[in-house]
């Protein structure tokens, strides 16, 4: 009786046990979910990087990102050239995505067609190529394996969007004149409210 008391008793053991080894992952489980989980994020130099890396993006401003090799000259030189990196970079996220927004904005006047975003996109190009980036900063860095320095270099939309929102008004204003139904569009309430939303300066 008492054998088979043991007996029970040990194969209910070893049937727990088995039971709750086979609930936990194996290694190539485990490593499987991991590089699942890594496909989507952001790398550089083959390693886990913060995602500004790879795509820049805060809300409330325009943003770029500025690399500097490692240099003997030490991180102070290496911040600068990371943000002067930056702020160039900056320059072309913001003619880039201004070039999105004057799409959008564009169609709501009743003329989304290519030759009016780019006499637009252009006209604004030349006027921000004025607009000192000089409140722009670097806000965030990381180190990558080789030593490089990564910068995250903002500058407020507000601070971009007030010149911007003037000069789409006037380069489409001189462009519409010419056509009436064009120039009732581009005064109205929808084509106002939409520059406004796409250009936000306050």
């Amino acid at each position: 009786m008492i054998r088979t008391l043991l007996s029970i008793t040990v194969t209910a053991f070893a049937v727990i046990t088995f039971s709750a080894c086979s609930d936990e992952p194996k290694p190539s489980d485990k490593d499987a979910v991991a590089s699942s989980v890594n496909e989507f994020g952001c790398k550089q130099e083959d390693v886990a990087a913060p995602r500004w890396t790879c795509i820049p993006i805060v809300d409330g401003s325009y943003a770029g990102v500025g690399i500097a090799p490692k240099s003997a000259a030490g991180m102070g030189h290496m911040r600068r050239v990371a943000l002067a990196n930056g702020r160039s970079d900056l320059a072309q996220q913001i003619k880039s995505q201004v070039k999105d927004k004057v799409e959008v904005y564009t169609g709501t006047t009743g003329n989304g067609t290519q030759e009016t975003v780019d006499q637009v996109t252009t006209a604004v190009s030349k006027q921000l190529a004025n607009v000192s980036l000089e409140n722009s900063k670097g806000i965030d860095t990381w180190n990558a394996p080789s030593g490089a320095l990564y910068m995250l270099v903002t500058v407020p939309e507000s601070n971009i969007n007030k010149k911007v929102k003037e000069t789409v008004q006037d380069t489409v204003s001189s462009s519409y004149k010419s056509d009436n139904a064009l120039w009732q569009q581009f005064k109205s309430k929808e084509a106002l409210d939409s520059l406004e939303k796409e250009f936000p300066s306050e």
